[in-house]
């Protein structure tokens, strides 16, 4: 199985406004691609990072489905998000494969 996990860094003067998003927005585009078996966001409680951190956290049973959504998916779901918090947040990508 593979999880493809975003950490997210934001602002504290948006946080509340982001979470909405996420929840009304990012998070349903991101399901209803269909190429995930779960997805989660989570926050980070012990982050060294001003502002507010947090994780979604998304997993798939094949590589292909996180190239699919890669490619043909995510530029359409993280630009928008891009552009309603623009320089009030940060974020970075990871890809790991469950290995038990």
């Amino acid at each position: 199985m593979i999880l493809y996990n975003i950490t997210f860094i934001i602002d504290d003067t948006v946080n509340s406004e982001w979470l909405e998003w996420m929840n009304e927005k990012l998070l349903p585009a991101v399901a209803n691609t269909d190429l995930f078996i779960s997805q989660r966001l989570l926050k980070v409680l012990d982050s060294p990072n001003a502002g507010e951190t947090y994780c979604l956290q998304v997993t798939t049973n094949n590589i292909g489905n996180y190239h699919m959504f890669k490619q043909a998916h995510e530029p359409g779901i993280i630009r928008p998000l891009l552009e309603s918090f623009e320089n009030k947040l940060v974020f970075f990508n990871t890809l790991m494969e469950f290995i038990d």
